[in-house]
């Protein structure tokens, strides 16, 4: 019964709160609190380490109906800092299941809070911008008093921010590896990937496990590198393509992997970015970067590949947005989103170099977009 969980309360910076039960971890997180308007995929997007130091709200009303399992995890933990939703499921009801939501969040100690407007949440964060919050989960018999919110609202208010953070080497592998499973296929598990044709370095900066499933899957053999890998060792490993992931924080303090980046395309090296990996090529290129409102979170944006007027609906998780204006000449513009304008894709024009803003390995989402995987091998055919 849900009457039967703790009582918890969320408080944003400017003081608004919300109360409700907890639903996970007992005690206390910060972050900045962002919304996913998708309507699968809650563990992929709890697993995904590009959430890292944010609170996670899901507009979709009813969370957790199908439990968790080991194989939908995208990374080897939950990096969301924390949980928000109107209704989860203390049960699950799937031949998958391994776990119930509330189970799985206790198990990886992420606090989480259900029962709460989401709607109006939402809306806030629409109107004035993301910004840091506090979920804080009491213990059984505790009550939520105005002691409470305010010891809440202060925790939330000293949360460090996300402009100039460099998460991507919190999250990031500490060693090298290689990943050679392929992508999974509906009733036969991960299908069998073909015979390896290049080397990719992937740089982790919060890579998700699709991402390299995908890469597998178009005949690469797929080394990951740490964040803050050097060029020089980059170049030891004797690449065909060099690929940049996605992740969580500021691109501009990934002062290393922004050299790596400018190493592979003075060295006419294939280069490939997905989302923070994207913004950190438009960055060596001599773009700019810039924090957005409440940024792209969900499973259904509409992007525009500018050349052929198509449209993909696509997955998007991000914080950050490259700039249009000032975009030195040798960097052209190829996806622009529907919903706000804002870069989706850039290629530059010298160099064989391109990034993607979007998911188009999704985990959740569709795969609309999966074809720039393809252009990229295409490049390291070319080369």
């Amino acid at each position: 019964m849900l009457s039967d969980f703790p009582q918890a309360v969320l408080v944003l910076a400017d003081g608004t709160s919300f109360s409700g039960i907890s639903v996970g971890a007992s005690g206390h997180t910060v972050g900045e609190v962002v919304f996913n308007t998708a309507l699968t995929g809650y563990q992929e997007i709890l697993t995904d380490p590009s959430y890292a130091q944010q609170i996670v709200t899901l507009t979709y009303p009813h969370i957790g109906n199908v439990g968790s399992n080991d194989e939908d995890a995208e990374s080897a933990r939950v990096h969301a800092a924390g949980l928000v939703v109107r209704d989860v499921s203390p049960l699950a009801s799937n031949f998958r299941s391994q776990a119930a939501l509330p189970d799985y969040l206790k198990h990886h100690g992420t606090v989480a809070i259900a029962q709460i407007d989401t709607r109006a949440l939402t809306r806030h964060l629409r109107t004035h911008g993301v910004q840091n919050g506090c979920v804080l989960a009491l213990e059984p018999g505790q009550a939520v008093t105005q002691a409470v919110v305010e010891q809440a609202h202060g925790m939330a208010q000293r949360a460090p921010a996300m402009t100039g953070a460099n998460l991507a080497e919190a999250v990031s592998t500490a060693a090298p590896y290689t990943w050679d499973e392929g992508e999974w296929q509906l009733g036969q598990g991960f299908g069998k990937p073909p015979p390896p044709r290049f080397h990719v370095v992937a740089l982790d900066l919060g890579v998700k496990r699709n991402i390299l499933r995908m890469l597998v899957q178009r005949g690469c053999r797929v080394t990951v590198l740490p964040a803050n890998t050097a060029a020089d060792a980059v170049w030891a490993q004797q690449p065909d393509g060099v690929f940049l992931s996605n992740g969580p924080g500021d691109p501009e303090p990934c002062v290393a992997a922004i050299e790596v980046a400018k190493s592979a395309m003075s060295r006419r090296v294939p280069l490939f970015g997905i989302c923070l990996g994207h913004q950190i090529m438009a960055l060596a290129s001599g773009a700019r970067t810039y924090k957005m409102k409440f940024g792209h979170h969900g499973a259904n944006h509409p992007v525009q590949e500018i050349a052929t007027g198509r449209v993909g609906i696509t997955s998007q998780n991000h914080g950050f947005a490259v700039a249009a204006e000032g975009m030195p000449a040798h960097l052209r513009v190829t996806h622009v989103s529907l919903f706000d304008q804002s870069v989706q894709g850039i290629a530059r024009t010298d160099v064989p170099a391109m990034g993607f803003q979007g998911h188009p390995e999704a985990s959740p989402g569709p795969h609309d977009v999966a074809y720039v995987f393809d252009q990229f091998v295409a490049m390291m055919e070319a080369a």
